[in-house]
């Protein structure tokens, strides 16, 4: 057996494989696009079939690079959490599009499931809230509006991202590929009970879920499967949601270390250890890892729009031609001169969670410049990070550092804007695909590379430190301006009661 980590990290906007030595150096990437639909407001989908046919071309090619299958010890998977797929389990294709975990197809089903007064005890099961966001709410909006997926039988197969791609590495000519789901991406779906880690028949039935349909939940690291299809058997050994995988690529293996990664949207989590968490603040419960059976938890923050502004304000806006001159332009201004951007572009996410919420540019005037609106788009990330700090710090759980990571944190200015709005030391670390590097750690861990996450944070590298230098007074006065502008697109009430004094 070879001792090399193949990781298939499959996001939201693209999909890549990449090959990892034991000592955490990356040997090599290979990425892919996929193609995000819009086929309506507030719709995202995606072709599960293109997702895996894309992933399997990336994988060969780091297969190729690592000279074999026989050089591979393992694969590890990580994955854009919530999208949910559908297919069929003797085809082995999709029998729909993919749900993305961006769609809001479900935001009145989810409201009128709050109206009827259910959110509190789904809360108290499952750690989650009732918000499109989650896939048990696209699993019940697809089976009363796709009659193909009831059809289906006993042929349905229901799954999120990592699921579909273990399904489809594992199945043969011969045989039907293997259907498990790890706990990470379980405690996503509002059918899985926190403590239990099982799938609940009161919130089966609730979101019209089969169970024959569902995968088995397994840990997050072991011996689950193996592919041939790269011309030898590699097993496959790790499993974890990508913010999941973050967190343990930032090795943050005590109670209170915190990481946020800053991609398509912003995730922050912070370990809360082995008894699962509860939040007063409209912060999600979720399950970190699970290992030989056994749970450690996390308290996240999940902010829908964060490097898809620049995306936005790139491809649909042209405001900027590359999302790396916003850096320039954001420091070619003294301040933001009163313009604040709330990114609502797909709703609101916590502490808010208003689906309905659409985004603002407000304090405009003619003094007003395109640097003022790009700097705004990156202000708009502190801003909402520090509405996440405190709803942390009211569930008791508040931060001493935080540690960054995602493709917008490459940006200086930005982890530096960070530093000075939640007036805490930022760690960046050099290598800054820590996904990648939190799923080879746990295939690592499950295939007998690593003895445990402890040895395998050795592969995590070194990093810079960005210390807060921004004024109190100057903070203050961007904290107030961006209130205001948030409760311009929120109701007062609301606003008041989800952010703590």
């Amino acid at each position: 057996m070879g001792e090399l980590l193949l990781v298939l990290d499959e996001g939201t906007t693209s999909t890549r494989a990449m090959l990892f030595a034991p000592s955490g150096e990356c040997l090599g990437s290979r990425a892919a696009e996929l193609t995000q639909s819009y086929p309506g407001p507030g719709l995202v989908e995606h072709d599960a079939a293109q997702i895996w046919q894309r992933t399997l071309a990336c994988a060969r090619a780091m297969v190729d690079k690592a000279g074999g299958a026989d050089r591979i010890a393992a694969i590890g998977i990580t994955n854009q959490r919530e999208t949910i797929v559908f297919w069929d389990k003797i085809t082995g294709e999709p029998l729909a599009p993919a749900i993305v975990w961006q769609d809001r197809r479900s935001a009145a089903l989810c409201r009128q499931w709050r109206e009827a007064g259910e959110e509190p005890g789904v809360q108290a099961r499952t750690g989650l809230l009732l918000d499109p966001y989650f896939s048990g709410t696209k699993i019940a909006w697809a089976m009363a509006n796709w009659p193909q997926l009831a059809e289906a039988g006993d042929r349905l197969a229901i799954g999120t991202i990592e699921s579909w791609l273990v399904w489809k590495l594992t199945a043969g000519e011969d045989r039907g590929g293997l259907h498990i789901t790890d706990a990470t991406n379980a405690s996503r779906t509002l059918l899985m009970g926190l403590g239990s880690g099982g799938w609940s028949d009161g919130l089966l039935d609730m979101f019209s879920a089969p169970r024959s349909a569902l995968p088995e939940i397994v840990d997050c690291a072991g011996r689950f499967g193996t592919t041939r299809l790269f011309g030898g058997e590699i097993p496959i050994c790790g499993l974890a949601g990508d913010q999941q995988a973050a967190t343990v690529g930032q090795a943050c293996f005590a109670k209170g270390d915190t990481k946020a990664t800053y991609g398509t949207g912003a995730f922050v989590l912070t370990n809360a250890g082995t008894v699962p968490p509860s939040s007063k603040h409209r912060l999600l419960a979720t399950v970190l890892w699970q290992l030989g059976g056994r749970r450690t938890y996390a308290i996240e923050g999940s902010v829908f729009v964060a490097g898809s502004l620049i995306q936005w304000l790139r491809d649909s806006v042209g405001l900027i031609d590359t999302a790396p001159e916003t850096e320039a332009l954001a420091r070619s201004v003294p301040d933001n001169g009163g313009v604040y951007l709330v990114p609502a572009l797909s709703g609101l996410g916590a502490p808010w969670w208003e689906p309905d919420a659409r985004a603002a540019l407000s304090g405009l005037s003619f003094a007003s410049t395109r640097a003022h609106i790009v700097r705004a788009a990156l202000e708009a990330m502190a801003h909402q990070s520090h509405d996440l700090e405190t709803a942390f710090a009211a569930d008791g759980a508040d931060w001493a550092r935080l540690r960054v990571d995602g493709g917008m944190v490459t940006n200086d200015w930005m982890a530096q804007d960070l530093a000075d709005m939640l007036a805490l030391p930022v760690d960046r670390p050099d290598f800054a695909e820590t996904t990648a590097l939190g799923a080879a750690m746990l295939a690592g861990v499950g295939c007998g590379l690593f003895g445990g996450l402890g040895e395998a944070a050795a592969m995590r590298g070194p990093g810079t430190t960005f210390e807060p230098k921004l004024s109190a007074g100057a903070r203050q006065t961007r904290l107030a301006g961006w209130t205001q502008a948030v409760q311009n697109i929120v109701t007062p009430a609301k606003a008041g009661a989800h952010l703590p004094d």
